[in-house]
């Protein structure tokens, strides 16, 4: 898939301000600092797309973004597993993000992204269970591969899918990617629309 266009939309701080269409929307989540803001703009072919910043936790709205005049939607999402931040802003945001995903009738499938330097993180795990409860098409991208060996790439991602086959059979989808390099890009897009053709062709 070529993307010919990448345009801001609206941010908007309930599912209910969110745009109303009948595209399909794919929306893209994970923990501060994960690389979601990067990811993006890798994968739109835009650097300025989505705000990177060096502090985590910046995206704190559900930001559309307008692919191909419309022809689907990416969509950001604020991160989970704010421990920096208070009780009172972690419930908020929490309401926010879960409302998008139980609500919004147009989301298509979730990427929950992960740093692949890390071991399998409880919070990770705890989102990844969620989702399967409540029925919610996801799919997992491994990011900032290039920071790896690739040795030590596979062993993580080995020890990962290892513990998620504990709970999953068969087991999610899964995307190694890289920002830096654009590893995963067109794997990634060639995903996105394959759905998009099952969508149009009913």
């Amino acid at each position: 898939m070529d993307i010919r266009s990448a345009t801001y939309l609206i941010s908007s701080a309930r599912v209910s301000q969110c745009p109303e269409h009948d595209r399909p929307e794919y929306a893209f989540i994970g923990r501060s600092n994960v690389g979601k803001s990067s990811l993006i703009n890798m994968l739109t072919g835009n650097k300025r797309l989505a705000k990177t910043s060096a502090t985590p936790g910046k995206t704190l709205l559900i930001n559309h973004f307008n692919i191909n005049s419309g022809s689907w939607y990416l969509v950001d999402l604020p991160g989970y597993g704010f421990a920096k931040r208070s009780k009172t802003e972690r419930q908020k945001l929490e309401q926010m993000i879960s409302g998008y995903i139980l609500q919004r009738r147009q989301l298509t499938n979730l990427f929950v992204l992960i740093d692949c330097r890390h071991e399998p993180q409880q919070v990770d795990l705890e989102f990844i269970e969620w989702l399967g409860e409540s029925s919610i098409p996801f799919s997992i991208v491994f990011t900032k591969a290039d920071k790896l060996s690739k040795q030590a790439l596979n062993k993580n991602i080995d020890a990962y899918l290892q513990r998620l086959a504990e709970d999953w059979d068969p087991l999610p989808p899964h995307f190694i990617t890289s920002s830096e390099t654009r590893l995963g890009r067109d794997e990634l897009l060639t995903y996105i629309e394959q759905i998009n053709k099952e969508i149009a062709n009913g």
